[in-house]
């Protein structure tokens, strides 16, 4: 008997202003992972099994077809030999539909994660609960809020507990050398079968309420900005004044998204940040007169204006007059120097339903 398992995970927009590596945001957008079990299913895995892979959608040209570099697979893999198993049922065929733009702040590595360990946990049979599913996701991607999110979907606050990842664990986000480097590591260590496996409860998370009026803007300019440049911005230590401003908006904003009529100025102002903002503007062309000038008196509809995650894709909460707020804001990329800043830009409800997997017999 051949199975079927279709896995979504949704897009994640993180720290929303304030929150840097503590919210996350579950967007209507989604990593579509389709993998098909042949018959030899119950057998699986004496030796290391053949798998084919697949992609559509964005970057697809790019994107690793063999199952020990690419992101979800390697994830998979990962959990499967932590459970005892040497790899994938043979055959398996994966085939990858993604709608969440790479390296644009939307969480598109941390979906490739969550959806690794939601394969592992359907093609081996594992039964993980999703407290353990995050632990898994933890020992890779390292910031639990785009992968909190993106587990369970909603207005996520989360956090982690410090634990040593320095092992046979795969990277969730490298350059190419730098994967070919883990990938002889964990063959080496695959001699004697060593495996780092994840403490449990390494990772905590409280869904919070968000009014279903909000819908998430995204404003998405058309160049990659990698997780790790973006992270050599920020200074290696803060004032104090500085940490306290972003406390007292995280605590304001946990509440002020969930009340069932928002209050658009109380919102923009939760929304202000100084911790990793004011650090990555040269990096975002524009970024600065977006976040200086647009405000609900002068846009209507408007709740707050964030970057999303790392950047570069800007994100703003609004009520209404969602393609009105999207065009004032791509307008300022427009007239940046040097031709502009060229975007493309999605309207996104807020989702409330995380990652999902439904097995079909075939």
């Amino acid at each position: 008997m051949s199975v079927r398992y279709t896995i979504n995970v949704p897009a994640t927009s993180a720290n929303i202003g304030p929150g840097f590596d503590v919210m996350g945001l579950s967007l209507s957008l989604y990593l579509t992972v389709v993998a098909e079990v042949g018959a030899a299913h119950a057998a699986a895995a004496a030796t290391e099994s053949k798998i084919s892979i697949a992609y559509t959608g964005a970057n697809a040209g790019g994107l690793s077809l063999d199952a020990r570099s690419n992101l979800i697979t390697r994830t998979a893999l990962y959990v499967l030999e932590c459970n005892g198993q040497r790899g994938f049922p043979s055959p398996t065929a994966v085939t990858v539909t993604n709608r969440i733009p790479l390296g644009r702040g939307l969480g598109s590595s941390g979906a490739a994660v969550v959806a690794g360990v939601l394969l592992a946990d359907a093609v081996g049979a594992l039964g993980l609960t999703q407290q353990r599913m995050l632990d898994y996701c933890l020992m890779i991607e390292h910031h639990p809020d785009n992968v909190a999110a993106a587990l369970v979907g909603g207005f996520v606050a989360s956090y982690l507990i410090d634990v040593d990842r320095s092992g046979n664990v795969p990277a969730s986000e490298a350059d190419e050398a730098e994967v070919q480097r883990r990938e002889r590591e964990q063959r080496a260590a695959a001699a004697d079968r060593s495996i780092d496996l994840p403490p449990e409860n390494i990772g905590h998370f409280l869904r919070l309420g968000c009014s279903p009026k909000i819908r998430a803007i995204a404003i998405i300019p058309q160049f990659e900005l990698a997780t790790s440049k973006a992270r050599a911005a920020l200074p290696g230590s803060y004032r104090t004044q500085d940490v306290v401003f972003n406390l007292q908006r995280l605590a304001v904003l946990t509440t002020a998204l969930g009340r069932e009529t928002p209050d658009p100025w109380l919102i923009y102002r939760a929304m202000e940040d100084k911790v990793h903002q004011p650090y990555r503007m040269h990096l975002i062309p524009g970024l600065p007169q977006i976040l200086s000038t647009l405000n609900p008196d002068n846009t209507p509809g408007l709740l707050g204006v964030c970057l999303s995650g790392a950047g570069p894709t800007i994100l703003a909460l609004a009520v209404s007059h969602f393609d009105e707020i999207a065009a004032k804001i791509r307008a300022v990329f427009d007239s940046q120097p040097d031709g502009g800043v060229a975007t493309t830009y999605e309207v996104l409800d807020i989702v409330g339903e995380g990652a999902t997997c439904v097995a079909t017999e075939l």
